[in-house]
Formats: C-alpha cells, sequence, structure tokens
C-alpha cells in the first residue's frame, strides 16, 4: 500500500473525512433497518405477505453482503475516494426509484440496486478511515466510525417511523437523498488512498458465484414454507446455490487475484471476529426485523413509536462506542466481544416476554436498554479486532469481508428464522404471529450468547 496522508483527527481535514466516512457508511447501515418500520405500511400499500416483507429486506442485504467483498477490492485497485462516490451516486439514484415504486416487484428490484451501491459505499469508508489516519489516532477515529455509522442502524427505526406516520413509507428512502448531498459535500476533504500492490484484475468469477449462490438459497428458504420444500422450483434453487457457494471457495482458492483471500484466515483473530460478527449481525437484523412487526401490529404502536421504542439503543451507542474502541486499545478486544453479546442477549430474553398487554416502561424498555448497553460494548472492539488482524495492505479487503459476513449474516437469519420459529405463512398480527414472534426473540438471544462464547473461544487479547 502507498504511504497514507497520516491525518490528525483533531485537524479540520481530519474531522470533515472521517464526517464524510460516517455519514457515507450510515446512509447505508440506515436502510438496513430504516425499512423494518415501514413493512406494515408497504405491506397495506403494495398487498404482501410476510414472504413479500422478507423479499423487500433480503433483496437489499443479498446484493449488499454479496458485492462488499467486490467492492473492498475495487476500492484497493481503483481508489477509495472513486469508488466510494461512485457509490453514493449509485445508491441515491436506487433510493430514488425505491420511493417511486409503483409495485413489490419495481421496489424489490430497486432495492437490489440499493444494494449494489452500498456494497461501493461501506468498504471505501472504514478503509479511508483505516489508511488515511496516523496510527496514534487511527483506535478513536475507527471507534468513532463503528458507533456513530452504527447509531444510523440504531436511530433508522425512530426516523423512518416518524416519516412514515407524517408522510408516507416512500419518504423513508428520499431521505437519503438530502444526507447523499451532504456527503458529497463532505467527501471534497477526503484523501484519495490505495493499496499500490493491488492485483490488477477484480475476481469477477468469485462475484457473480456467491451472489447467484446466495440467491439460490435466499429463494429457497423464502419460497420453501409457501410452495414446498419438495417443490422443482425450490429444489432447484436450493441445490444450485448450495453448490455455488462450495465453487465460491475453490474459485477463490485458485483465483490469482481472489476476492477473499483464503490465507487472511490463518489468523484466529480474524477467524474468530467473523464468526462472532456473523452470530451477533445474525441476530441484529431478525431482532430488528420481527420487533418491529410485533410492537406494530400486535401491541398497536404507530410506526413513529416503534422507532422510538429502540432510542435507548441509540443512546448507548452514541455515549459509549468511542470510549469502548479506545478501551479495546488498552485491554484487548477478546473481554469486551465477550461480555457485550452476552449482555445483548439478556436483552433479547426480556424482550422475547413482549406481547400484546406489555407496557412499553416495563415490558419493551428494560430489553432495550439491556440489549443496548450489550451491543455498545461489542461493535468498536468487533471491527477493531478485524482490521489489526491483517496487514495494513489489507485493510479495504478484510472490510469487505467483516462487512460481508454481517449482511449475509443477516440475510439468511431473515430468511431462515421465520421458518424456524414457525412463522412462514403465519398471517403478520395474528395471535399465530405473536406466539412465533416469542419463539423468534429465543432464537435471537441464543445466537448472541453464541457470539460471545465464540469470542472468547477464538479471539486473543
Amino acid at each position: 500500500m502507498s504511504a497514507g496522508p497520516d491525518l490528525e483527527l483533531r485537524t479540520r481535514q481530519g474531522r470533515t473525512t472521517l464526517a464524510a466516512t460516517i455519514v457515507g457508511s450510515g446512509m447505508v447501515f440506515l436502510d438496513s433497518t430504516v425499512v423494518n418500520v415501514a413493512l406494515p405500511a408497504i405491506e397495506r400499500d403494495l398487498d404482501t405477505d410476510l414472504a413479500g416483507l422478507q423479499w423487500v429486506v433480503t433483496g437489499y442485504l443479498l446484493t449488499l453482503g454479496a458485492l462488499l467483498l467486490l467492492g473492498g477490492a475495487l476500492g484497493d485497485l481503483r481508489g477509495r475516494r472513486r469508488v466510494f462516490l461512485a457509490g453514493l451516486a449509485v445508491f441515491t439514484t436506487s433510493s430514488i426509484l425505491c420511493a417511486a415504486a409503483p409495485t413489490l416487484p419495481v421496489l424489490i428490484a430497486a432495492r437490489v440496486l440499493q444494494g449494489v451501491g452500498g456494497a461501493m459505499l461501506v468498504p471505501q469508508s472504514l478503509a479511508i478511515v483505516t489508511a488515511a489516519f496516523r496510527k496514534e489516532d487511527r483506535g478513536a477515529a475507527i471507534g468513532a466510525w463503528s458507533g456513530l455509522s452504527g447509531l444510523s442502524t440504531a436511530i433508522g427505526p425512530f426516523i423512518g417511523g416518524f416519516l412514515v406516520d407524517a408522510v408516507s413509507w416512500r419518504w423513508a428512502f428520499l431521505l437519503n437523498v438530502p444526507l447523499a448531498a451532504v456527503t458529497w459535500v463532505l467527501a471534497k476533504s477526503v484523501p484519495e488512498t490505495r493499496d499500490a500492490d493491488a492485483p490488477p484484475h477484480l475476481d469477477v468469477p468469485g462475484a457473480l458465484t456467491v451472489t447467484v449462490g446466495l440467491a439460490g438459497l435466499v429463494y429457497a428458504l423464502i419460497e420453501g414454507p409457501e410452495r414446498g420444500f419438495g417443490s422443482v422450483p425450490v429444489v432447484v434453487a436450493g441445490v444450485v446455490g448450495v453448490a455455488l457457494l462450495v465453487a465460491f471457495v475453490e474459485i477463490e482458492r485458485r483465483s490469482p487475484a481472489p476476492m477473499v483471500p483464503l490465507a487472511l484466515f490463518r489468523s484466529r483473530r480474524f477467524t474468530g471476529a467473523n464468526l462472532t460478527t456473523f452470530t451477533v449481525y445474525a441476530a441484529l437484523g431478525s431482532g430488528f426485523f420481527f420487533v418491529s412487526l410485533q410492537l406494530q401490529t400486535v401491541l398497536g404502536y404507530s410506526a413513529l413509536e416503534s422507532g422510538a421504542a429502540g432510542l435507548p439503543v441509540t443512546v448507548l451507542l452514541a455515549t459509549l462506542s468511542t470510549r469502548m474502541g479506545r478501551l479495546a486499545q488498552r485491554i484487548g478486544p477478546r473481554l469486551p466481544m465477550t461480555v457485550g453479546p452476552i449482555i445483548a442477549a439478556a436483552g433479547f430474553l426480556l424482550l422475547s416476554k413482549v406481547d400484546a398487554g406489555s407496557g412499553y416502561w416495563t415490558g419493551v424498555f428494560p430489553g432495550m436498554v439491556v440489549f443496548g448497553l450489550g451491543l455498545a460494548i461489542t461493535v468498536a472492539p468487533l471491527v477493531g479486532a478485524v482490521l489489526m488482524s491483517v496487514e495494513e495492505r489489507y485493510t479495504g479487503t478484510a472490510s469487505g469481508i467483516n462487512n460481508a459476513v454481517s449482511r449475509v449474516a443477516q440475510l439468511l437469519a431473515i430468511a431462515l428464522l421465520p421458518f424456524a420459529a414457525g412463522l412462514a405463512g403465519v398471517e403478520v398480527g395474528t395471535e399465530a404471529f405473536a406466539e412465533g414472534y416469542a419463539r423468534a426473540a429465543l432464537m435471537t438471544s441464543a445466537l448472541l450468547a453464541v457470539g460471545g462464547a465464540t469470542a472468547w473461544l477464538t479471539v486473543g487479547d
């Protein structure tokens, strides 16, 4: 990698560069959750069912997760600022298309395109932070990026709820337009960085294989309960999906310029951090998906009230993430990455008890506080563990891998958990849905606990 600009966090350019990466990536994370509170409104307006709502979420996560790997490599090769701005343009355009979608298939297609833009934005944002700042400020910068970018994930339901109630679910997507304008202006201060040793060719076969493979697997998981797991389309999609994902590993092993250099997984910390990421973010994606539906369709919350219910998570992330990044630098990431998910698991154990008779302060609030505390303890040390476990020249690739793992985990959890919890084919808002929600919340809690145990066993200090 060429020598970085060694920005200081306290300088104007340092602060502006950090702000650009936070707002840019924050848009992508925002759209991972902002749509959750809009789902009941989308269901009514576009006349869809639970499977249709799953596709609205998973269509976005599919291309976002699969192409993040290619996005990271593209930035290393062509310049991270350049790819960041190109991704910003694609993401903004597709957000407008989402807002204007007249039918469910059009909305899903626009969400797929939105994921492509996000896959260009996210890995560049964190790689820019890692490459542009001097070593002394890097931990604090990563902590700020993790906390404030993650903050957009938590605050998304609140903002989306306000827009859905005040105007329309379509404005939850139009929100990205002013955010993109701010990012474009801030990005003028971002220095260009690239990997001077990056391979001259991109791993397009790997990208196509993993994207189609995931699409086939997700199709089988979502459509199987409705069409029957023995139906020809479901069987073919599932078999082809699994076969292509197996082939992807072999392609990466043989490729002269793999998206996923398998040698990175020789690092115990890198492997352990990504395994922890998979379980924690699977829980995070499925958890917010089901909590939002439960609050609105079973407890009768408005979209705004549903979004506001998660504000304790937002406050705790904003307050603690940067401090946890600094703490992990001093004591190592293992302890916070173990304790954080276990605390978050206790939070979802409390949230599993939320039903039609629950009050906010006694039923919802305690679980949100405990979950938010655990998440705030986890996020910054987790990101830092991933990036500090690889050579500096691999930071863009490592960022892409870790973000891909988190999105693919959410994708698979949202596709699989409704089936595992007995929610497939159940009408949203019914008594059967409420019972399935409790099972889904308990499974979410179990995933978080597994994440904490994984970190303890695999991530060194």
